[in-house]
């Protein structure tokens, strides 16, 4: 990604069907496009950028696709700020990106999977949290207090947050369901196509 110094290979592009009015740019460590094969939409441009090979402090130093380290799964485990922000950096980057190729801000949504789900929040913004009951890896203690904070910082009236039967550390059939409607309501196909 840009301005990161580790290596990661270009963003994985799905062009939209017809012309792009809209873009969606999602973050994912486990899979990628398989899990959004599904949910496309004619008008909307997906992009998957992959995470850098890095060595991860959780994973014994051992290198693995990661956006920052990760020093523990605690809630009081130390985070990795620089990292963060790098992220962050690139995320926007992505975004000024899109805006230059004629997509409004406002036609672009954010999705990410696991430690990718991190992204910057603004009062306006809307937001789908999905999360699985039996995550062995993100309890869903963590997915419900990232819920709670995330409504302090925006419209609570925007954010939705749902849980997923017996789902592991993956995704299901009925969350990418969710995220489809989620994604036909906010980002609607334009009469000017």
């Amino acid at each position: 990604m840009c301005g990161n110094n580790m290596s990661a290979p270009l963003p994985a592009i799905v062009p939209a069907a017809r012309k792009a009015t809209a873009a969606v740019i999602v973050f994912l460590l486990h899979g990628w496009a398989e899990a959004f094969a599904g949910i496309r939409l004619p008008h909307v441009k997906y992009i998957f950028p992959h995470a850098p090979t890095m060595p991860v402090s959780l994973n014994m130093r051992m290198s693995m696709p990661s956006w920052f380290d990760i020093y523990g799964l605690s809630p009081d485990a130390d985070e990795d700020e620089a990292g963060i922000k790098r992220a962050s950096e690139n995320l926007k980057t992505l975004i000024e990106q899109e805006v230059r190729n004629g997509i409004p801000s406002h036609r672009i949504i954010l999705g990410g999977f696991s430690q990718a789900a991190a992204n910057s929040a603004n009062k306006d913004m809307h937001v789908l949290q999905c999360h699985g009951d039996a995550d062995p890896l993100v309890p869903l203690m963590f997915g419900t207090q990232t819920a709670e904070k995330m409504k302090s910082l925006i419209n609570p009236a925007n954010m939705a947050f749902k849980t997923y039967r017996g789902l592991p550390h993956s995704t299901c059939p009925e969350e990418m369901v969710d995220v489809k409607r989620f994604i036909e309501k906010h980002l609607p196909a334009v009469s000017d196509e």
